[in-house]
């Protein structure tokens, strides 16, 4: 069991789940106070000594399967479905039905919340349709994607759903709906969530967790790159994004006031050296009042980089109290202003809805043109920059070839405090193809990696 342990902290500490010396300690001696043989009780031990954040949760539950596979609570749970309590009998059984009979099974098995039936079923799919090959080093998201696929789980959700029976002309139908689609929606996430386990076992059996773990390593939220993550992990950075501008808040007021004197307070300096007949004299400063800067946001909204430009426009959205101003532009080929529309929205989501409806950032053919954009900013905003303003950049600087106009960008750092760039793509990828990055980084205070959270978070540290 100790062993198994320490592996399963080494895999946490791989993937950046900070796991101390002292919280393994912890979570050893928390095993000698439960039923190591309820594997719950020992997931709740674990996870209760080493998760500090929630959104590491389902990180660490990934690696829990891996490393406590629960092939044992398979096994009973055979037993348990089985008429004669034989594993094998069960399996026979299973073996002998159709694929829709099965399916047909598994689904009023996921309408009763029948998890020990689940599991077997579960168990017996993925078997059938997985097509897992001993030994192959293959990750197991193709295996899991075999089974979902099979399963179509779009169509169990309208099934679960239409066993509710709503009568739509009953007194609170709509809400019966609601309720029938949100328990739908948690049935089939927990089916998934079933799938994905029972190959896991699999895995882990024929090859060691040690060898599953790497080759299914879990992403933190925070590691989530912006322009590849599927659409659940894009989902849940929103819990990782919503702290960020109180972070960045408290770094801008500890970065305006610190190392800063005011002028010096002449009465209160009279007043501390009172006690001490003016020797020493004790000076005394007035609280400085540093100015807030100026916000200026220019984000690429080129399909190939949307998804990030979202992210960091929400950023920018809910820091606007901390500057002085905050005017937000969008580009493509061409560029425009999006401040009233970031204001008057209620959410990024209805900014975005408006931005892409009017289609802002839009000019000619819409493919990319940093050149054209920077040249049409310069020339209807650029004198407007001054020297409060801290110029932030958020786009791939992929210009299909075209003109760069790299002086563009020179002309707002002279004029700005600062300039920031903001880059989705790998440093290794930057100069490559039709990437200018390189001519503008020149010009810029500094250019930044920006694929993930853990990335963002390490500017938010830069900017003052």
């Amino acid at each position: 069991m100790l062993s198994t342990v320490e592996g399963l902290v080494r895999e946490l500490r791989t993937i950046g789940i900070p796991v101390s010396t002292t919280e393994h300690i912890d979570a050893a001696r928390a095993l000698k106070v439960i039923d190591i043989g309820d594997r719950s009780q020992v997931k709740a031990a674990l996870a209760a000594t080493m998760v500090k954040r929630i959104e590491h949760l389902p990180a660490f539950n990934t690696v829990f399967d891996l490393f406590f596979s629960g092939l044992a609570q398979l096994e009973g749970a055979l037993e348990e479905v089985g008429e004669e309590g034989s594993p094998n009998s069960v399996a026979a059984m299973l073996n002998a039905l159709g694929d829709e009979e099965l399916r047909e099974m598994l689904i009023n098995a996921t309408e009763m919340n029948d998890e020990l039936m689940m599991n077997a079923l579960v168990e017996a799919f993925v078997d059938r349709k997985a097509n897992i090959q001993k030994g192959a080093q293959v990750a197991g998201n193709l295996y899991v994607f075999r089974v979902l696929r099979s399963l179509d789980l779009p169509d169990v959700r309208e099934q679960l759903i239409e066993r509710q029976e709503i009568d739509p002309e009953s007194p609170g139908a709509d809400l019966q709906q609601r309720l029938a689609e949100s328990d739908a929606d948690h049935k089939v996430e927990l089916l998934q969530q079933k799938v994905e386990a029972a190959v896991r076992m699999q895995l882990v059996a024929d090859r060691g967790a040690g060898a599953v773990a790497r080759s299914l390593r879990s992403k933190l939220p925070e590691d989530i790159d912006f322009l590849t993550g599927s659409t659940a992990e894009i989902e849940a950075l929103q819990w990782t994004l919503a702290p960020l501008p109180v972070q960045l808040a408290q770094k801008l007021a500890a970065k305006r006031s610190h190392g800063r004197h005011g002028v010096i307070d002449f009465r209160g300096t009279v007043r501390h050296s009172m006690s001490t007949g003016g020797v020493p004299v004790d000076i005394a400063f007035k609280k400085p009042h540093p100015p807030k800067p100026e916000l200026i946001v220019l984000a690429d909204i080129s399909g190939s980089v949307s998804s990030f430009a979202t992210f960091t426009l929400q950023l920018t959205f809910a820091i606007r109290s901390q500057f002085r101003s905050v005017r937000s532009f969008v580009f493509i080929d061409g560029i425009d202003e999006v401040t009233d529309i970031m204001q008057s929205s209620d959410d990024i989501a209805e900014a975005a809805a408006r931005i892409d409806d009017e289609k802002k950032g839009f000019s000619l053919d819409g493919r990319s043109d940093y050149g054209s954009a920077f040249r049409s900013f310069v020339k209807r905003w650029g004198m407007q920059i001054n020297s409060r303003s801290i110029v932030l950049i958020l786009g791939d600087g992929r210009s299909n070839y075209r003109q760069p106009s790299e002086d563009m960008v020179e002309f707002m750092a002279k004029r700005a405090h600062r300039v920031f760039w903001l880059n989705p793509e790998r440093e290794v990828s930057w100069g490559e193809g039709d990437s200018v990055i390189p001519k503008y980084a020149q010009h810029c205070s500094k250019v930044f990696e920006c694929r993930n959270v853990r990335q963002l978070k390490e500017f938010i540290d830069e900017l003052d």
